[in-house]
């Protein structure tokens, strides 16, 4: 039996986790991160487009603060989001950024001066001015009032993540990499650790710690197609609905992106039209104005998406070997710009589909369709980022239900969370390891390990006719079809219907190669199951929720209904041999919102059904603003909901010509 003890485990090598790990060895903590794969490599690296904070140096970002960024926030989440947790993220965001310089990202910068830029498909001036000139620059992005996401070309998370993961190895973080956690050791409701199988040999190894966090981000691989890496499997966040003691959050809740390349589904990034770029059908016609006369191209992801797709189903999709697409034009933005800014576009574009985007004309025209992006849903947590039925777990970044997001992501918020996240979470993380006792039972150790330990030896002796191949082929095409971008009732039943003979078949199949290590048949034996969990979650959530909320859009039920359904889906697995999860509900306080649900300004008008309290809640929040109408913007923000930071995050931040105003 072996045991590695430390005082803070995290459990994911990306930014959530390497930010979160840095924030407990300020504090002093032996801390171990624990990867599949080396950290330079985890997925926060294919990020490309740029991380929002609302800096205000632009000429564009001009007037932008906190309370713009909280607006769209909100707004992109379809009011799905904690607008608590909101709030805690746009006051850090600006820190994480400068934080981020300071530890050697080259942040895109600014040049004084006229400069030549795509607005809506036409070329205009922007002037720069002389004291912006060397501050951190930002692009448009969707869904946003203001020019706020910085960018280090279209290569964000690459230099992001490498100047974390050289941060946390300089201060002295442990990296334990090529390991993989199967599942979470917890006692009395109490998380312990995690029983890690090394990856090159097949060993089980107990790591026991005081907190243990999971930041291994979202679980995009349960999709047939998916700009997601093949590592991003959702088994951190298996494991922990495997507890039967913690909640998932709004599984179903799955964003789309507008623009993966056909057919490899790599991203391009929303820079692309952040920056100008538009999209166009098989006529060559720029369709967007059509359905969005306002945001156009940048309206929020879930609306573009499905804009796009309707497109398509309107006999506008181009054909092709691959099935139908539309396209993505950046040509009009010029080679010059492309070649600085959105390099690995064309480096992709080049490499994939032997397309220069450079090129003038409908000869540089990337085929692009929306694909499985990201996953709002995950491990339910408090603000604090701990969950609410599991003391000592934690999590952050895409793995948890924070819950930033809702029902929708907004561009840009990504890196950005997994960044702040990792600085908010890390911190109340780090001091209760710092103020917790280890008390762990050696037999309970031993008794998780032997669990485990069996698990693996009953799938190798399994001698069934099923290969759990075509188990997760048939998983991945029924949510590709049946939970994808639109949804209904008969497709929704037969999804949940078909998932869950597929978790039982899970158990007829045969794995040839029988030995411990080195096994790829035997890593599918064990993950697959568990990816199924987490699609009957997303399944059976889809299903339940009648209305259309952000990336979640029911042809049947087309509109947001605030009345029955502003609430978060929780599921639990309260048995390991349940085939379905337990579906619960929390509601969403309207009387403490400091933005009650409105029309999100984008997407379709009049599909609401209002919440009763809401104009209540409108006439209290214009009552209180007239009884400070000296207030500045802070104090007013605080009378209309409160919100925590850690103590080290309060101060206001600093904006060009505005100072902390």
């Amino acid at each position: 039996m072996k045991i590695v003890y430390t005082d803070a485990l995290i459990v994911g090598g990306g930014l959530a986790g390497l930010r979160s790990a840095i924030a407990a060895r300020e504090k002093g903590l032996d801390t171990i991160v624990l990867s599949m794969v080396p950290v330079k490599r985890s997925h926060s690296s294919a990020a490309q487009g740029g991380m929002q904070a609302s800096l205000g140096n632009t000429s564009m970002g001009e007037g932008d603060n906190e309370d713009v960024h909280f607006a769209d926030t909100v707004r992109g989440s379809d009011w799905g989001c904690d607008q608590e947790v909101a709030r805690m993220f746009v006051a850090t965001a600006p820190k994480a950024i400068r934080e981020l310089a300071a530890w050697g990202v080259p942040w895109s910068r600014i040049r004084r001066g006229d400069h030549t830029v795509v607005i809506n498909g036409q070329k205009e001036t922007i002037t720069e001015k002389d004291e912006a000139h060397g501050l951190i620059n930002a692009r448009d992005f969707g869904g946003t009032k203001k020019w706020r996401t910085c960018f280090t070309s279209d290569a964000t998370g690459h230099t992001m993540l490498y100047a974390v993961a050289n941060e946390a190895l300089r201060r002295g973080v442990a990296i334990h990499d090529k390991k993989e956690a199967i599942s979470i050791i917890h006692e009395n409701s109490r998380a312990l650790g995690v029983v890690v199988r090394d990856l090159l040999n097949g060993d089980l190894i107990a790591y026991v710690a005081k907190g243990t966090m999971i930041a291994t981000g979202g679980y995009g691989r349960i999709y047939k197609q998916s700009t997601n890496a093949i590592i991003c499997k959702g088994i951190g966040t298996a494991i922990a609905l495997e507890t039967g003691i913690v909640a998932l959050g709004n599984m179903e809740a799955v964003q789309f992106h507008p623009t993966p390349i056909v057919p490899s589904g790599i991203l391009l990034t929303e820079g692309c039209r952040g920056d100008g770029g538009v999209l166009r059908d098989k006529d060559g016609y720029r369709f967007m104005p059509d359905y969005e006369p306002e945001k156009k191209e940048l309206a929020s992801r879930d609306v573009v998406s499905r804009r796009m797709m309707e497109h398509i189903r309107a006999g506008k999709g181009v054909d092709s070997p691959y099935g139908q697409h539309l396209w993505l034009d950046i040509s009009i933005l010029g080679r010059e710009h492309i070649e600085k800014n959105l390099r690995d576009v064309q480096d992709i574009s080049k490499t994939f589909n032997g397309i220069d985007p450079a090129d003038e004309g409908s000869k540089g025209w990337m085929p692009v369709l929306p694909m499985q992006h990201y996953s709002m849903g995950g491990i339910r947590t408090k603000s604090t980022g701990e969950s609410p039925t599991m003391e000592g777990l934690f999590s952050a970044g895409e793995a948890a239900c924070w819950d930033l997001h809702g029902f929708n992501r907004l561009g840009g918020n990504s890196v950005s969370e997994a960044v702040v996240s990792g600085m908010i979470v890390g911190e109340y993380f780090a001091q209760y390891c710092k103020d917790t006792h280890l008390h762990a039972h050696t037999q309970t150790i031993e008794k998780f390990l032997r669990k485990e330990s069996d698990y693996l030896d009953e799938i190798l002796a399994y001698e069934g006719d099923e290969d759990i191949f075509d188990i997760k082929d048939q998983m991945r095409n029924i949510m590709q079809e049946k939970v994808g971008i639109f949804r209904d009732e008969e497709g929704l039943f037969y999804a949940v219907t078909e998932l869950e003979k597929l978790l039982q078949k899970t158990k007829q199949i045969k794995v040839g190669s029988k030995i411990r290590g080195n096994n790829p048949e035997l890593n599918e034996a064990y993950r697959v199951p568990k990816m199924i969990k987490l699609a009957l979650c997303a399944a059976k959530g889809a299903l339940e929720r009648r209305e259309s909320r952000g990336a979640h859009f029911r042809e049947d039920y087309p509109k947001r209904d605030d009345a029955n359904w502003l609430r978060r889906t929780l599921a639990t697995w309260p048995n390991p041999d349940d085939t379905m999860p337990t579906l619960s509900y929390e509601a969403l306080d309207v009387m403490t919102m400091e933005m009650p649900p409105a029309f999100r300004g984008y997407g379709r008008k009049g599909q609401l059904i209002e919440h009763p309290k809401s104009a209540v809640r409108e006439e209290e929040i214009e009552a209180v603003r007239a009884s400070m109408p000296d207030a500045d913007r802070h104090a007013l923000q605080q009378a209309l909901m409160g919100y925590d930071l850690p103590e080290k995050y309060r101060e206001k931040n600093e904006r060009i010509g505005v100072g902390y105003e």
